[in-house]
């Protein structure tokens, strides 16, 4: 075999800032998941999700650290740059909503009925859930871009408002299905159009730059990602009016929650999930559009 001209192993991928920060993920991701498998528990969609969260970071990043300590990533047809800074963002997202959702729903201050072996693993679970978070948010701060520098599009605070909306997004869709009415009304039914034309774009957006393949595209991709930023932020403000009228005017729905709506299953909830996540997206995309007259990045780290 010929040299490559360099060591086989890269041990700055485990010794530089961002290689001990994915350290401490993969270290926090597999104790989390460990006591909650082991003793703490979890049932539930709730107790599903968490566990898929813990499993699935640990796994993405024992991938990353295996890829970068053996140079293996060079041989993947990905973006390496744009891939491990949105997975880095994705998974502060994910554990994040996790560690705040597992103590909610499992951890309690007394012993009865689950004993109290299984509160103190629950308990040490969420505390190594937040551990896990502040692990993948180090992760984000270490590799984002810095003012004027070139970077790869998903380091900056752009394409890391990206993977935000596509989140935010997710969490529309999932009160929506959740007996939200929104079939209930032309205007509804266009705000939800509103959602998934945004989300499906953005996901494009986040995919093109991830697999590197920006430079194939017969137009420029950094003047079409601003100009359809503008119109996402158009399209949000019709369903951040819209929305909110149709759903808590007098003469179309609801103003207050009606008392009989049982906890749960109350589709006025999830209008109001809806509302407020419609003026955090509308937030993210304006953010967006004014970071991304500032930006300059290359498709290929």
């Amino acid at each position: 075999m010929e040299s490559t001209g360099g060591p086989y192993l890269n041990t700055a991928a485990v010794t530089s800032p961002v290689g001990i920060a994915r350290l401490l993920q993969m270290t926090f991701g597999c104790t989390t998941f460990s006591l909650v498998a082991h003793q703490g528990g979890f049932s539930a969609a709730y107790g599903t999700f968490c566990m898929f969260v813990w499993t699935f970071c640990f796994a993405i990043t024992v991938f990353i650290i295996a890829c970068e300590f053996t140079h293996l990533h060079s041989c993947l047809s990905l973006s390496w740059g744009n891939f491990t800074a949105a997975f880095a963002m994705l998974a502060t997202l994910m554990s994040i909503t996790a560690a705040v959702i597992y103590p909610l729903y499992f951890v309690q201050v007394g012993c009865y009925p689950i004993g109290c072996e299984v509160r103190d693993f629950r308990i040490a679970a969420s505390v190594f859930a937040g551990l896990l978070f502040v692990a993948y948010a180090t992760e984000v701060f270490l590799t984002r871009a810095k003012p004027g520098q070139v970077t790869s599009y998903m380091a900056t605070i752009s394409g890391l408002l990206k993977i935000v909306q596509a989140f935010v997004a997710c969490i529309i869709f999932g009160a929506l299905v959740n007996d939200s009415q929104y079939g209930k009304y032309v205007a509804t039914q266009w705000c939800v159009a509103v959602y998934s034309f945004c989300f499906v774009v953005t996901v494009v957006v986040v995919a093109f730059s991830v697999t590197g393949k920006t430079a194939l595209l017969w137009f420029p991709f950094e003047r079409s990602v601003v100009i359809y930023t503008f119109g996402a932020v158009l399209l949000y403000v019709s369903a951040a009016v819209i929305w909110p009228v149709f759903c808590f005017d007098s003469k179309y729905g609801s103003p207050q929650r009606p008392g009989l709506c049982a906890k749960g299953k109350c589709p006025w909830d999830s209008q109001l999930v809806i509302a407020i996540f419609t003026y955090v997206n509308l937030l993210l995309y304006v953010l967006d559009l004014a970071y991304s007259q500032r930006i300059r990045f290359v498709s290929h780290l």
